[in-house]
């Protein structure tokens, strides 16, 4: 039997669940000295504000895009959204997970762990990529097309404009 839209949740308890753990275990490796350790103790608090930034700019995202923009209303109604926090990224509730476990790693303050960030970006690529980009593209042909040309997958930009 055909669906009448895209799944509410797409693939994203898979890429939310994958990166939560990731972040959870490595820290727990971390604090048992399970993987190395390196800090900068006299920037620390550097680490703390910008990590404390990502982790609010993590909620921003996922507040925008599900309370605000009711991500779930419009896939049920089968449209495309491309205005409000979807302006400026295509992805903003995956994004904000990234971007909550990105503060979390910062405010931890192992700088080996940051190298996460760099998986949980290409893991979602990889992820949007093979799946919800081609339903998306399916399902809205060349609007879609157009919204990825302007549009960022990963990281909130202004988007470029579209003649």
């Amino acid at each position: 039997m055909k669906k009448d839209h895209l799944p509410i949740l797409g693939v994203g308890p898979l890429y939310v669940i994958t990166i939560v753990l990731i972040t959870i275990i490595s820290i727990i490796f971390s604090a048992t000295r399970f993987i190395p350790v390196i800090t900068f103790t006299n920037m620390r608090w550097i680490f703390i504000l910008i990590g404390i930034l990502c982790f609010a700019i993590g909620i921003t995202l996922w507040l925008r895009a599900v309370i605000i923009d009711k991500l779930d209303t419009h896939i049920i109604k089968n449209e495309l959204v491309t205005t409000g926090v979807y302006a400026y990224v295509r992805n903003p509730v995956y994004s904000a997970f990234m971007f909550v476990c990105t503060g979390v790693l910062l405010i931890y303050g192992n700088l080996v762990l940051l190298l996460l960030p760099i998986i949980y970006w290409g893991f979602m690529t990889v992820l949007m990529k093979s799946t919800e980009e081609k339903w998306l593209e399916d399902l809205y042909g060349q609007e879609y097309i157009q919204y990825l040309q302007r549009v960022n997958r990963c990281i909130p930009w202004k988007g470029k404009k579209h003649e």
